[in-house]
């Protein structure tokens, strides 16, 4: 009888490979598991399913369902998006060097079955170069692809938790973006808040990025998510020059307020963006019929989108607070999901589409709009379990929306989208040159 085996293709590779799991070998028809485990920035994270042999004794994970276990359904990579934490709360999925890659052990068992295998994910290609940004004012991180480039650039911006997104920028860097991670709040020398940030900090570190990186083309896009999403619709419309293309993540089709991420010295409904040392109106502003109580009141998890969509109510609140998005000078690429827990992301990108077709929009406008889908929408195979969580801010209990496998589908089938919008943005740019 042929001894089992246990092979993971590729074994070793970039976080966005999908890999193909898959033991031979045993008897027909028998019954193993597989499971996993992950140390996430030194949480253990644990995955694990049964499955039966066919008829020639193999199981593959591209092919046969588990019959129980983490997740249902055929998928590749159920193991790694299935995964929980060990301590149950952790929502850190990459370590705080993000070069250094996860490292996930596999574990075939069975009666006479002891098989052990690893699968390694990485952020950042071979020759990927990582420098901490500390220039003109400007706090963030520079990844920069293998070779000598000249190479387009983008700029990611993160939500409402703040900080540095250093995992996506290390992750577009691997595929060819000179990408620069840059904070807006809570990070350092920043403030804690997302309240009264000037957009001419980020018209800053669009200049910046052009006189430093040179790159090509002269293509700036950016990228980010929540209000980042929010953010980067808002730079495409207010410096519409220096914006080369646009993708927004579970975006906002207003201008909102401080939110979760306020200094609780000037309150949510203060003021989040500034131009020109005035504040921009928001939606909650003069609103007729926006309450927090949806929000507020009830037993965690709380769902913020619920208090948003009594805002949305008040069409004149709206009209004062909507992003002009029509200024955009370039293709515009909307991700949402129909379940968002925090905001109404599916509306809102429909909101957007809709604005540019009435505008007739010369340049491209992508909109992927995941059913099922919450309000993480990341790149492929992470785990998508963490729905729950308290606000990096404000500490608020809340739920993200969606559910595991609904996320993971929007996680695996949206970053091959946006490569494939960034590529041909690029290319368009480069004929009218």
């Amino acid at each position: 009888m042929t001894r089992p085996t246990l092979r993971i293709t590729p074994a070793d590779d970039l976080i966005d490979v999908a890999r193909q799991i898959r033991v031979d070998g045993l008897a027909p028809g028998q019954s193993v598991e597989i499971a996993t485990r992950t140390l996430r920035d030194g949480i253990a994270w644990t995955s694990s399913a049964h499955y039966r042999a066919d008829a020639a004794g193999s199981v593959d994970l591209s092919r046969d369902a588990p019959a129980s276990g983490s997740y249902q359904d055929v998928s590749p990579m159920g193991l790694i998006w299935a995964q929980v934490p060990e301590d149950g709360a952790s929502r850190t999925y990459f370590h705080s060097a993000v070069v250094e890659p996860l490292r996930t052990q596999v574990n075939v068992r069975a009666p006479g079955v002891a098989l052990e295998g690893e699968l390694v994910q990485r952020l950042a290609a071979d020759g990927v170069t990582r420098r901490e940004i500390r220039e003109d004012g400007l706090v963030g991180v520079l990844y920069t692809p293998a070779g000598p480039g000249p190479h387009p650039a983008v700029m990611i911006l993160n939500g409402s938790g703040g900080g540095i997104n250093e995992p996506r920028a290390a992750l577009y860097a691997s595929r060819g973006y000179a990408a620069l991670a840059l904070a807006y709040f809570k990070a350092p020398g920043l403030s804690d808040y997302i309240s009264n940030t000037p957009l001419e900090y980020f018209q800053t570190g669009l200049g910046w990025m052009r006189r430093t990186l040179k790159p090509a083309h002269d293509f700036v896009a950016v990228s980010g998510q929540s209000r980042g999403g929010e953010l980067v619709l808002l730079l495409g419309a207010t410096f519409p020059e220096a914006v080369s293309a646009v993708v927004a993540y579970v975006p906002g089709a207003v201008v909102h307020s401080a939110q979760n991420a306020c200094d609780p010295r000037i309150g949510r409904e203060g003021p989040a963006w500034l131009l020109g040392g005035k504040p921009l109106p928001h939606v909650w502003e003069g609103n007729r019929t926006a309450t927090w109580a949806p929000f507020d009141e009830g037993p965690a998890p709380h769902r913020h989108e619920r208090a948003i969509l009594t805002a949305l109510q008040d069409p004149d609140a709206v009209a004062r607070a909507r992003i002009p998005v029509e200024r955009i000078q370039g293709p515009v690429m909307l991700l949402s999901g129909t379940d968002d827990g925090s905001w109404p992301s599916s509306l809102y990108s429909r909101m957007v589409r809709d604005s540019l077709r009435e505008a007739g929009h010369p340049y491209p406008v992508r909109w992927l709009d995941y059913e099922g889908g919450g309000h993480s929408i990341l790149f492929p195979y992470v785990p998508t379990t963490q729905l729950v969580y308290a606000h990096p801010v404000s500490g608020r209990i809340s739920t993200s929306g969606g559910s595991p496998a609904p996320n993971a589908r929007a996680d695996a089938e949206s970053w091959p989208a946006v490569l494939e919008f960034l590529r041909d943005a690029v290319a368009a740019r480069a004929a009218t040159q």
